[in-house]
């Protein structure tokens, strides 16, 4: 019996009538992949050819300062987003806005630089009673209770961070001689949710662990598009709680307590992941 050959196989996938080909997929459409890589340029400010191979994703323009002042070298303000970059700490970090709509597009923009390794630094509300402020996350999976990740992937797909990015920044964590947390985040696009007692109730039957706005479309968005993406939260505000919802006065205090750590272990992870780190296996589908 001879071999299978290349060819063969590409025959055989071709004519196979249960495959459908997506051509959707950022790493797969050539038009797309050059719109998008243009759109990174607009969106940021920045020429994608300074993005660094690992890259910190942010919500909060504090986190830029911070980071700009802790080892920035350029900052770049594009038409919706901001990005400075790290020539020292081989780290870019990049504010894409609130929601999993930007969260969606970030993802899709930034497989145009085919990054080793992307790390969320996200703020989340704590949910179980054992959380404090300041806690550290590493979520295992996130619920996909938002709109944007269903365009990547059908739903019955979890919502999984890359597991080598998660254990390299639990190992950094531990390495500082600190703790963090793991478990289910739910995300959600719902604002407010803390004054629906039927959601509240919905969210203490899944035992969610945290509730944020992010994780999940990244998660999808980084697996459809070939993004190795982790992500480390910090427990900002107890809104199940009296009194625990965020307040201006009280996100104040967390960035000016906690940014600089947060970041601390964000830039670690990322600088030294593309040396001490295993390697992100892409599978072929």
């Amino acid at each position: 019996m001879r071999p299978i050959s290349k060819k063969d196989m590409l025959s055989a996938f071709k004519n196979n009538p249960f495959i459908i080909p997506n051509n959707n997929r950022i790493y797969s459409n050539r038009k797309k992949l050059k719109i998008a890589h243009d759109m990174l340029e607009r969106y940021t400010g920045s020429p994608p050819a300074n993005f660094r191979k690992q890259i910190i994703l942010t919500n909060f323009d504090y986190y830029m300062e911070r980071f700009y002042n802790i080892c920035g070298d350029d900052r770049h303000k594009g038409s919706a987003m901001t990005v400075v970059h790290s020539k020292k700490a081989d780290v870019s970090i990049v504010d894409f806005s609130i929601g999993s709509p930007t969260a969606a597009l970030i993802i899709e923009l930034l497989a145009t630089t085919d990054p080793k390794a992307v790390l969320f630094l996200g703020m989340c509300g704590g949910l179980h009673r054992s959380l404090k402020v300041g806690d550290f996350i590493l979520p295992t999976a996130a619920i996909r209770d938002e709109g944007a990740s269903q365009h990547f992937m059908p739903k019955q797909v979890p919502a999984l961070p890359t597991f080598k990015i998660q254990k390299f920044v639990s190992q950094i964590i531990v390495e500082s001689g600190m703790d963090y947390r793991t478990g289910v985040v739910h995300t959600t696009d719902y604002r407010f949710w803390e004054f629906d007692e039927k959601f509240k109730s919905q969210l203490y039957e899944e035992r969610a662990l945290a509730i944020e706005m992010e994780s999940a479309t990244l998660f999808i968005a980084g697996f459809a598009s070939k993004v190795p993406i982790g992500a480390l939260l910090l427990v900002s505000d107890l809104p199940l709680r009296r009194g625990g919802i965020k307040t201006k006065k009280s996100a104040r205090s967390v960035f000016r307590k906690f940014t600089d750590l947060h970041l601390e272990m964000g830039i670690k992870s990322m600088s030294e992941i593309a040396e001490r780190g295993e390697h992100i296996r892409h599978y072929k589908w």
